[in-house]
């Protein structure tokens, strides 16, 4: 598998967002478009979004920076076997962690062999003269390895490597001498410094026991470090081209080696090449299904290359019926030669075959996707009579890639917005350069002449709503955070915002099933037709993106706060067959959601007006300046504003304008505007959580003063020992207590350890709008500007965040976060604790200090139809399933255990103990009895967290007033269980990986 060549950075489409926000992401595989972050309508919760790689085996660490991964550079590199030899006689300065195979053997000869050279008639001096010379090459080459790896020239050390392989290759496939001696892993400090007065050869497995054997080194594994050593420096020095470059050369060396594959695909993830990466990943777990860190990279990743609404929708065998039947339809009256726009799995271009379409041409832009559809209609066997393509729709030609222009267009390139994967732009694109024109009203004639798409037109509509769930994750509705007063010159947004001044090309909805929201929703006004768009008529999508907007004004019907304004469309495939993507309809799709921002007041009561301008720009569907004219303020204004006016068409335009402003207040200039991630939002209306943390950094220092420790003393035999602790605390009066927050996102902790007293505390916050906030919030609560730091300022190396405050001085607090908010455990956190463990003083905690996995038994078909699709009676008899299934991942995350159709099997149970404070009292494996208290069929195991910050203060991630959602173990076959059975749960930690498996 050859790596990709890098276009120019301007031509290259690579997120490095991630998931942006809890409920949108990048859907790679947009058919006619793609590089487009989207919310397809379908949350993608299988694993962290923005999330990539954890630690792989290649050496390579991750830590998460702001929703996606950055790989760090680390010196380590265990082998893929975990075991390093030592020889007794030989020892070599190297760096940490490298994986060398040492022969006990003495040497007995001057020379070194090749392997399976042995004694025999010589043929001629010419031969042996050339043997002679390369052998001897081949030796210069490996005491050149040595010499460059003492001197740190990785760079030079691959090269003699590469040279070495070329003239040897039987070096690759060597067998370990039966009489080397493996000897478990040392400890890594205990191998960085080793000396010796011999040189480092290599021992050839089958040489002779009359050459030198000084050293036998597993030349694989050594060759895998110095890689890792050295595309570590070029991926420093931004040396992209050679970094994949070398690992081209590696794998033309060791092409089923699974812990380069890891790597490479660790290396292009990073580099925005999912697709790509997912191969490399795919491999390695094939090469060896046992190889963890490949496992956990490509589920990772799988979810960005086959998005979780691939498997809703192709379950969802009403949305199946009607595109057949659609389809079928057009096909029947003529229309014989047909394009699929954003193709998937192909699905609809079989819709197409099997209806009798003479020519199929299908595109796919996602490269997955694309190599998923081809299996899938070889294995359908319509191969022959579809075509499909890897490229956008956008860069077709005729004739070069399909011969005529087509008589039907049939996509679903839409969003839960409708807009948002470039459906219009796609559509102008086909009607200008791939359809045949459209029939004219009142004109006959063969449909096969003519061009049309399916689907024909959609009608969006919009309802104001009050919603709880919805405004904690986009409203900050606190002015007080455990007694921290945030100031009214900071203005707190979520990236749903979307402003009329904006430049930026930004998503403004987010996405909810609102048949599942916690909590519910209260309807405030009826459903309003927002807008129609016809698909079929080529003016009309063209004026959409130049269009001026629309104003609105909507009555309300029921008291309430004004939260959002959830948007859904139906989608008029033709003049019979419809969808809806309504809140009310049983349907894969979820709503846009516009959160509501900036108002004067969010009360509303009937008789009021919720106004609004809608408009479609940058291809979204925009709904800008939501706001709400009362009655009252109405009849305050004058008789001018009267509910005939409202209703009037006459000067509909002008009033909405002026009651738009009303109510919609716009940011002062000198105001701070702090954009934050929903779950950032939801944290800082989190109030539980501040407290517990407020009170438990308020224990920890306290037990600290030097008072504390002296009344802990016994009387009697430490009167001199209280004297000098005194006589200490006069002179350290000034000296600090030092508490980091390393917590990911934006975090008001810091401010509260300050209020505690003598605290010195730093922040890791990163971005500088974040950094500005916090400064503000500081001195709007009266702290002086020394007192909060930003750690990074003083760390050189961003990825060794954890070190002390200063060099004579420990940590009393360190903040670590232990749960994503996906509901999963944060990568490296056991690491990461080891360290902090270090780093704290005499009775210093970590926080929290250790944390509780709970558990129970569902049934959820639910679960299951967004994990795999089930079978071919969904797909209409089409073979889909076990192609796209290759793709499901174990772990569902974002889920709202609350709200989530399952039914509880058992009561919840303790699943494991991850301690941070006290490691000892951690088991890597556990088996956990569970007991059945309701018979059905078990489909998963739903799981969340409490956290004790100590013994008293427990935090719960499933707690109303929480902002971490929850994950669940999906199995791959469910169980049927009867009342008052046991199953035996299997739980596996590894790193920061967790594995939950039930044990027949």
């Amino acid at each position: 598998m050859a790596a990709p060549r890098l276009p120019p950075r301007a031509d290259r489409d690579v997120d490095t967002s991630g998931a942006r926000r809890l409920r949108t992401y990048r859907a790679p595989s947009a058919g006619a478009h793609s590089g487009r972050v989207v919310s397809r309508g379908l949350r993608s919760r299988t694993f962290r979004e923005g999330a990539g790689p954890p630690l792989g085996g290649s050496g390579l660490a991750s830590r998460r920076k702001r929703g996606h991964i950055l790989l760090h550079r680390v010196s380590r590199c265990w082998s893929s076997h975990g075991r390093v030899a030592v020889e007794t006689v030989f020892s070599l300065h190297l760096p940490k962690r490298f994986p060398f195979r040492l022969s006990t053997r003495r040497p007995r000869a001057q020379t070194l062999a090749m392997p399976n050279s042995r004694p025999g008639p010589r043929r001629g001096a010419r031969r042996g003269a050339g043997a002679a010379g390369r052998d001897e090459l081949v030796s210069r080459s490996l005491q050149s390895v040595e010499h460059c790896l003492r001197a740190q020239d990785v760079g030079t050390a691959y090269a003699h490597y590469l040279l070495v392989l070329s003239l040897a290759p039987e070096l690759k496939d060597e067998v370990k001498p039966a009489h080397q001696k493996i000897l478990p892993a040392p400890p890594a400090e205990s191998i960085q410094h080793l000396s010796t007065s011999h040189h480092l050869l290599l021992c050839y497995p089958g040489s002779s026991l009359d050459h030198l054997l000084t050293v036998a080194v597993d030349v694989h594994e050594t060759f895998q470090y110095t890689l890792f050593r050295w595309a570590e420096e070029l991926d420093a020095l931004n040396r992209t081209q050679d970094l994949l470059g070398c690992y081209e050369q590696a794998l033309k060396l060791f092409p089923d080696d699974e812990v380069i594959c890891n790597s490479m695909g660790e290396h292009l993830f990073r580099m925005g090449f999912r697709d790509e990466a997912a191969g490399y990943f795919h491999k390695a777990v094939k090469l060896n299904p046992d190889f963890s860190d490949a496992k956990e990279n490509f589920y990772r990743v799988a979810n960005w290359l086959v998005e979780r609404w691939h498997f809703i929708m192709l379950n969802d065998t009403k949305r199946n019926t009607i595109y057949n039947a659609a389809i079928q339809k057009a096909v029947h009256l003529g229309s014989k030669s047909v394009l699929d726009i954003g193709a998937g799995t192909g699905i609809l271009s079989m819709f197409a075959k099997k209806a009798g379409a003479h020519s199929v041409y299908a595109c796919e832009l996602s490269k997955t996707m694309y190599e998923l559809a081809c299996d899938v209609v070889a294995a359908n066997q319509m191969e022959a009579g579809i075509k499909l393509l890897h490229m956008k729709s956008l860069d077709i030609e005729i004739p070069k890639h399909i011969p005529e222009r087509v008589s039907l267009v049939v996509t679903e390139t839409v969003d839960a917005g409708l807009f948002g994967e470039g459906i219009v732009e796609s559509l102008i694109h086909a009607w200008e350069h791939l359809l045949l024109q459209p029939k004219t009203k009142g004109e006959n004639g063969n449909c096969e002449n003519y061009g049309k798409v399916i689907p024909a037109s959609a009608v969006i509509f919009g309802m104001a709503v009050e919603c709880a769930e919805i405004r904690r994750h986009h409203r900050v509705c606190v002015t007080d955070i455990a007694g921290i007063r945030l100031p009214a010159n900071v203005t707190f947004q979520s990236p749903a915002y979307s402003s009329a001044d904006t430049e930026e090309t930004v998503e403004p909805y987010t996405t909810e099933k609102m048949s599942r929201v916690p909590g519910g929703y209260l309807a405030l006004t009826e459903c309003f037709e927002i807008m129609t768009v016809d698909f079929n008529n080529l003016q009309e999508l063209k004026s959409l993106a130049t269009k001026q907007p629309d104003k609105l004004s909507v009555p309300v019907i029921k008291a309430g706060l004004l939260d959002a304004v959830v948007v859904w469309f139906v989608l008029q495939l033709d003049d019979e067959h419809s969808l809806s993507t309504s809140p009310s309809e049983d349907t894969c799709w979820e709503q846009a959601i516009y959160p509501a921002h900036d108002l004067a007041d969010y009360c509303m009561k009937p008789g009021d007006h919720v106004t609004m301008e809608v408009s479609c720009q940058d291809c979204y569907l925009r709904i800008q300046s939501i706001g709400v004219f009362s009655s009252e303020y109405e009849m305050d204004v004058g008789k001018s504003f009267t509910n005939k006016d409202l209703l009037s068409l006459g000067n509909e335009a002008e009033l909405c304008s002026a009651l738009a402003n009303l109510q919609t207040s716009k940011p002062d200039a000198a105001e701070q505007t702090c954009v934050l991630e929903s779950t950032e939002i939801a944290l800082l209306n989190n109030i539980p959580y501040h407290e517990g943390f407020k009170m438990a950094m308020r224990k920890v220092l306290s037990s600290l003063t030097p008072e504390k420790l002296c009344q802990a003393m016994d009387s009697q035999d430490s009167e001199m020992s209280c004297e000098s602790e005194q006589n200490n605390s006069e002179q350290s009066a000034s000296e600090p207590f030092y508490v980091l927050d390393v917590s990911e996102g934006f975090s008001i902790l810091p401010i509260i350890a300050g209020t505690l007293g003598q605290v010195k505390p730093y922040s890791s916050v990163e971005k500088d709008q974040h950094r500005i906030t916090l400064d503000l919030i500081s001195e709007a609560n009266h702290f002086s500007k020394e007192t909060l730091e930003f750690w990074l300022r003083h760390v050189e190396d961003e990825s060794a965040v954890l070190q002390r405050p200063k060099s004579d001085k420990l940590w009393s607090i360190i903040i670590l976060d232990v749960i994503e908010p996906s509901g999963l455990i944060q990568q490296e956190i056991m690491e990461k604790a080891a360290i902090s463990r270090c780093l704290l003083q005499s009775g210093g905690k970590i926080f929290p200090q250790y944390v509780l996995m709970f558990g129970l038994l569902v049934e959820s078909q639910t679960l299951l139809e967004e994990n795999a699709v089930q079978g071919t009676a969904r797909t209409l008899g089409l073979n889909i399933a076990p192609f796209i299934n290759q793709f499901q991942v174990p772990i569902r995350v974002f889920l709202d255990l609350s709200s989530l159709p399952c039914i509880p099997l058992s009561k919840p149970v303790e699943l494991l103990r991850l301690d941070l404070m006290t490691p000892y009292l951690n088991t890597s494996n556990r088996e956990v009895k569970v007991h059945i208290c309701k018979s059905g069929r078990v489909t998963a195991i739903p799981f969340w967290y409490h956290m004790f910050l100590d013994d008293e203060t427990l935090l719960d991630t499933s707690g109303d007033a929480s902002h971490w959602k929850q994950a669940a173990v999906v199995l791959d076959s469910p169980i049927q269980v009867e009342v008052g059975q046991e199953l035996v749960l299997s739980v596996q930690h590894h790193k920061s990986n967790v594995s939950i498996t039930v044990k027949q």
